[in-house]
């Protein structure tokens, strides 16, 4: 079973739910909104995944951040307190399941790794 990982009302979730509904592979989803996200679960994704490519930089969480505490985020732990604080500034969304962890929403990506 996969396990989705994001916000319910991002449109990059809703794209990548809707691709799994369509092509019928079960998961559950953990709203971030709602249930939050570990350290030990940001951790256990960076062994794949580094935290840069976690860290979403381009959202508006991210920029609303005053440059100081932007600064901060120099390394792994740094970003994982801000993003257990910031959640929305995870990229989304994160599926576990497949192949592989995977980030974001590609088509061929999914097609490859979670059939």
């Amino acid at each position: 079973m996969l396990h989705v990982y994001g916000i319910k009302n991002c449109n990059t979730v809703k794209k990548a739910i809707n691709w799994l509904e369509e092509h019928q592979l079960p998961y559950t989803f953990h709203d971030y909104k709602k249930e939050g996200i570990s350290e030990n679960k940001l951790e256990e994704w960076e062994k794949e995944i580094s935290w840069e490519k976690l860290l979403n930089k381009k959202g508006t969480t991210w920029k609303k951040l005053d440059v100081e505490e932007q600064a901060t985020v120099t390394d792994a732990h740094t970003a994982n307190q801000v993003l257990i604080k910031n959640t929305s500034m995870i990229k989304r969304p994160v599926i576990e399941g497949g192949k592989q962890i995977l980030l974001g929403f590609d088509e061929l990506e999914y097609a490859s790794s979670l059939k």
